[in-house]
């Protein structure tokens, strides 16, 4: 169903705060030492530890796909799932950092493909959390697959459909006591692409506006053409205009569903060797993506359009 309002909202009754205050500094130490080495070429599912993004803002997800936890007093926020197998892991490093998964309320997805959304329906089946996502990924949630406006239709595994999704659109927001986490339209590398802003502040005071920006990658089976628009009727500018869209988020931290596609991890904890603040950073992965999208364009005109299956 479609939310009410461009706001979704919830109250939680002053008795469910306890225990739900920022994570520890000591549970940060702990994440910190704790966090082990991934392989160079990790899998989906290769478990890897916690760790301290800014302020309310934790990563959470495996060595190769991101969750993104986001948390406040009234409860918290999970941005995307991974695989299934994943789920448990993310659940433990939400336990890691010193909150409790059943504590978060509702889980956002960044687009509609089993490496980011296989898992949502195990967490939101084990966290009690609603789940969030803008059209058409929300129908393709709760089927468990795309159809064939997805580039990857023909390639992509389906995953555990998810009920009950709750639709979000572009530029509506979600509110959980402070947090207000801001949907992006930003289609291309699947219809229901949608990247997300909000502002974290940590202890000092000092406040930064982080984007996850979804994937922009032109990926697509071996039928699928981003320049025919007979068959995807505007599908193309609009992936423009979700490109465009990146450029121009407010954007100081930048993170992405594959942590190696905007070198997340080289960014974050006391052994970064990249700094994590960038305010150029937006603008730069959608110019790379602009530029990987006008090479597909021009290896399609190259070749003959492929027999239609």
């Amino acid at each position: 169903m479609r939310l009410p309002a461009a706001v979704l909202a919830v109250s939680i009754a002053s008795s469910l705060l306890a225990g739900c205050a920022s994570a520890p500094q000591r549970g940060d130490a702990h994440a910190a030492a704790a966090i082990a080495p991934c392989p160079d070429k990790p899998k989906w599912g290769d478990p890897t530890a916690p760790r301290h993004i800014h302020g309310n803002t934790w990563y959470v997800g495996t060595c190769a796909i991101s969750a993104i936890l986001v948390t406040s007093e009234a409860g918290h926020i999970l941005i995307d799932g991974a695989i299934d197998s994943a789920a448990p892991g993310i659940e433990a490093n939400i336990r890691a950092l010193g909150f409790d998964p059943a504590q978060v309320r509702y889980i956002l997805n960044s687009h509609e493909h089993i490496d980011h959304a296989g898992g949502i329906a195990r967490l939101a089946r084990d966290t009690g959390a609603r789940v969030v996502a803008r059209e058409p990924a929300a129908t393709a949630l709760e089927r468990g697959k795309g159809d064939r406006g997805d580039p990857q239709f023909l390639t992509v595994a389906p995953f555990a459909p998810v009920p009950s999704v709750q639709r979000i659109g572009d530029g509506d927001t979600v509110r959980l006591g402070t947090l207000a986490l801001t949907a992006h339209a930003t289609p291309g590398h699947t219809p229901g692409g949608t990247s997300w802003t909000w502002r974290s502040c940590d202890a000092a005071g000092q406040c930064r506006d982080i984007a996850y920006a979804d994937s922009l990658t032109p990926f697509s089976d071996k039928v699928y053409r981003y320049s025919d628009d007979a068959a995807h009727p505007g599908a193309l500018a609009a992936y423009r205009r979700g490109i465009e869209t990146v450029a121009a988020l407010p954007c100081e931290i930048l993170l992405t569903p594959h942590p190696s596609a905007s070198d997340m991890f080289q960014r974050m904890g006391p052994q970064a060797s990249k700094p994590l603040v960038d305010t150029g950073a937006c603008r730069a992965y959608a110019a790379g993506a602009a530029a990987k999208l006008d090479a597909r364009l021009e290896q399609e005109r190259a070749q003959p359009a492929p027999a239609a299956h």
